[in-house]
């Protein structure tokens, strides 16, 4: 009977124990325990943003020389994020946060405003200042990005009609140019036609080729030295190829062919030199000598369709004063742009006073010409 009221009264107690066993007060301190969960803690910590590229600073003013630049930056929140915006145009974020954005600039100041919002609507507002300022572009810079430097390059100096004289320099003279052009200038080995000893058939397929790479955009130098003839009754210049026959104009090649194709070949600038009789008729005027004060700039701007030739005689001297002194020029030229028209003026009369003939420069006549010139762009 004891065993038995002992037992209640234990367990009487012990429902008592977990009956008040959630809360334990202390009399003295006041200090309270509970097994409750916590109350949640409400997020009141808006967004945070790390801008990855370019290193950018809220604030802070980041300055550039490009016209359009790549924001790439990452969005992290506890909540999660409900909304992006770069300059009010919402952005799509990855799983991990990342953001792209390209950032099209003004010239001067440029401000992006930059908002993140999390799950709590806390919201975060950057503004980002970014300088442009675009970098100074010079005429060589222009030409390099838009135009190529083509060449088409003619030495004959052996024929295959013992009629016709052989030459012994016209073929080292192109490839001094060639040197010239390739070594010095803006002339790249593939995009310059050599022709040695060509025949007719050579050259038509040469400018054929031209014609189709040539660009509006692009510069075409045309240099010929070998044996030339003028026929003064059917007012007409002719270059004799290698397989010309001395009494057969078969092969001949005439000069009112050579500028079909260069009304052909759509090319900004196009400057024919030629070590041969080319005859007066090509051009439009007789020298183009005038006192012109343009600058680069414009005469590279404007389209030209330019000549220089070694004079009119109806033989072609095989020690050229002309293609020497032409070479001497572009050599010792140190300027970044030499004019073709400045080249000529700088050998000319040394032409003159060193030989019997009289070289001439000028326009020609209807293929395009509006004023410009052929612009030899030094390298570097």
């Amino acid at each position: 009977m004891r065993l038995h009221l002992m037992i209640g009264v234990m367990a009487m107690l012990a429902g008592s124990m977990a009956l008040h066993a959630q809360e334990v007060r202390s009399e003295k301190s006041g200090f309270r325990l509970s097994n409750l969960p916590p109350e949640p803690v409400p997020d009141t910590v808006p967004p945070f943003i790390n801008y990855i590229s370019p290193g950018l600073s809220p604030g802070v003013v980041f300055s550039s020389d490009l016209p359009e630049i790549d924001l790439i930056g990452r969005v992290t929140d506890t909540s999660g994020i409900s909304f992006f915006s770069v300059n009010a145009e919402f952005k799509e974020l990855t799983e991990t946060g990342i953001f792209t954005s390209a950032l099209k600039l003004e010239e001067g100041m440029n401000r992006f405003r930059v908002v993140a919002m999390d799950l709590e609507e806390n919201i975060l507002e950057h503004f980002l200042l970014i300088n442009y300022t675009p970098p100074v572009v010079t005429l060589a810079d222009k030409i390099t990005r838009e135009s190529n430097y083509y060449g088409l390059i003619i030495g004959i100096d052996h024929y295959r009609d013992p009629g016709i004289p052989e030459l012994e320099n016209a073929v080292k003279d192109a490839g001094d140019l060639y040197q010239v052009l390739t070594g010095l200038y803006s002339f790249r080995e593939e995009n310059i036609r050599f022709l040695k000893n060509a025949t007719r058939s050579d050259i038509i397929q040469s400018l054929d080729e031209l014609g189709q790479m040539v660009t509006p955009s692009d510069n075409l130098l045309i240099f010929y030295a070998g044996h030339g003839w003028w026929d003064g009754v059917a007012n007409n210049g002719y270059w004799l190829p290698s397989d010309a026959e001395s009494n057969v104009k078969t092969n001949w090649f005439r000069n009112s062919t050579l500028v079909d194709y260069l009304k052909e070949i759509n090319s900004k600038h196009t400057l024919l030199i030629a070590d041969a009789c080319f005859g007066g008729s090509i051009f439009k005027t007789r020298s183009a000598f005038g006192n012109r004060e343009k600058a680069y700039e414009k005469l590279y701007e404007l389209p030209s369709r330019k000549a220089m030739t070694s004079g009119t005689l109806t033989e072609v001297p095989d020690r050229s004063a002309f293609t020497r002194f032409l070479l001497q020029r572009l050599k010792e030229n140190e300027e970044k742009y030499l004019a073709s028209e400045q080249l000529f003026s700088s050998f000319r009369f040394a032409v003159i006073n060193n030989s019997d003939v009289i070289p001439q420069y000028g326009e020609i006549k209807d293929v395009g010409d509006q004023g410009g010139d052929f612009i030899f762009l030094k390298k570097e």
